[in-house]
């Protein structure tokens, strides 16, 4: 499933990912990444099961019922890559920037920090 900044509802596809810039190595959702995998699938199979509903005329309220559950599902995941991205991205800057004390290196902290930051915005505006 691909999404474009007009589905998004963004005026610049690069605004819902943040302008970030290229992460290479393992990320912070490597470990999980089958559990993952997993579990958008079955969100996928809850928006078929959506488009379905609607294709059926089934009652509205019935319908609204799934859509919570949906978001709830996008949510719920959304803040376990957050969680991971803390616990990864966000401690590796910190201990490097310990490690490079006095180097400058604190604004890798800072930046990942403001990238988080940014990322829970987004996660509240929904």
């Amino acid at each position: 499933m691909t999404t474009t900044a007009a589905d998004s509802g963004t005026a610049d596809g690069d605004q819902q990912t943040g302008a970030r810039e290229e992460h290479h190595g393992p990320h912070g959702y490597a470990k999980q990444k089958d559990q993952h995998l997993k579990r958008l699938r079955r969100i996928e199979g809850q928006i078929r099961g959506l488009q379905r509903m609607v294709d059926e005329d089934v009652y509205c309220i019935d319908i609204l019922t799934q859509v919570s559950a949906s978001t709830k599902a996008l949510q719920s995941f959304a803040l376990q890559l957050l969680e991971e991205h803390l616990r990864h991205c966000v401690a590796s800057a910190a201990v490097e920037s310990a490690a490079h004390e006095g180097d400058g290196a604190g604004g890798e902290i800072d930046a990942k920090v403001a990238e988080a930051t940014a990322a829970i915005a987004r996660l509240l505006r929904t």
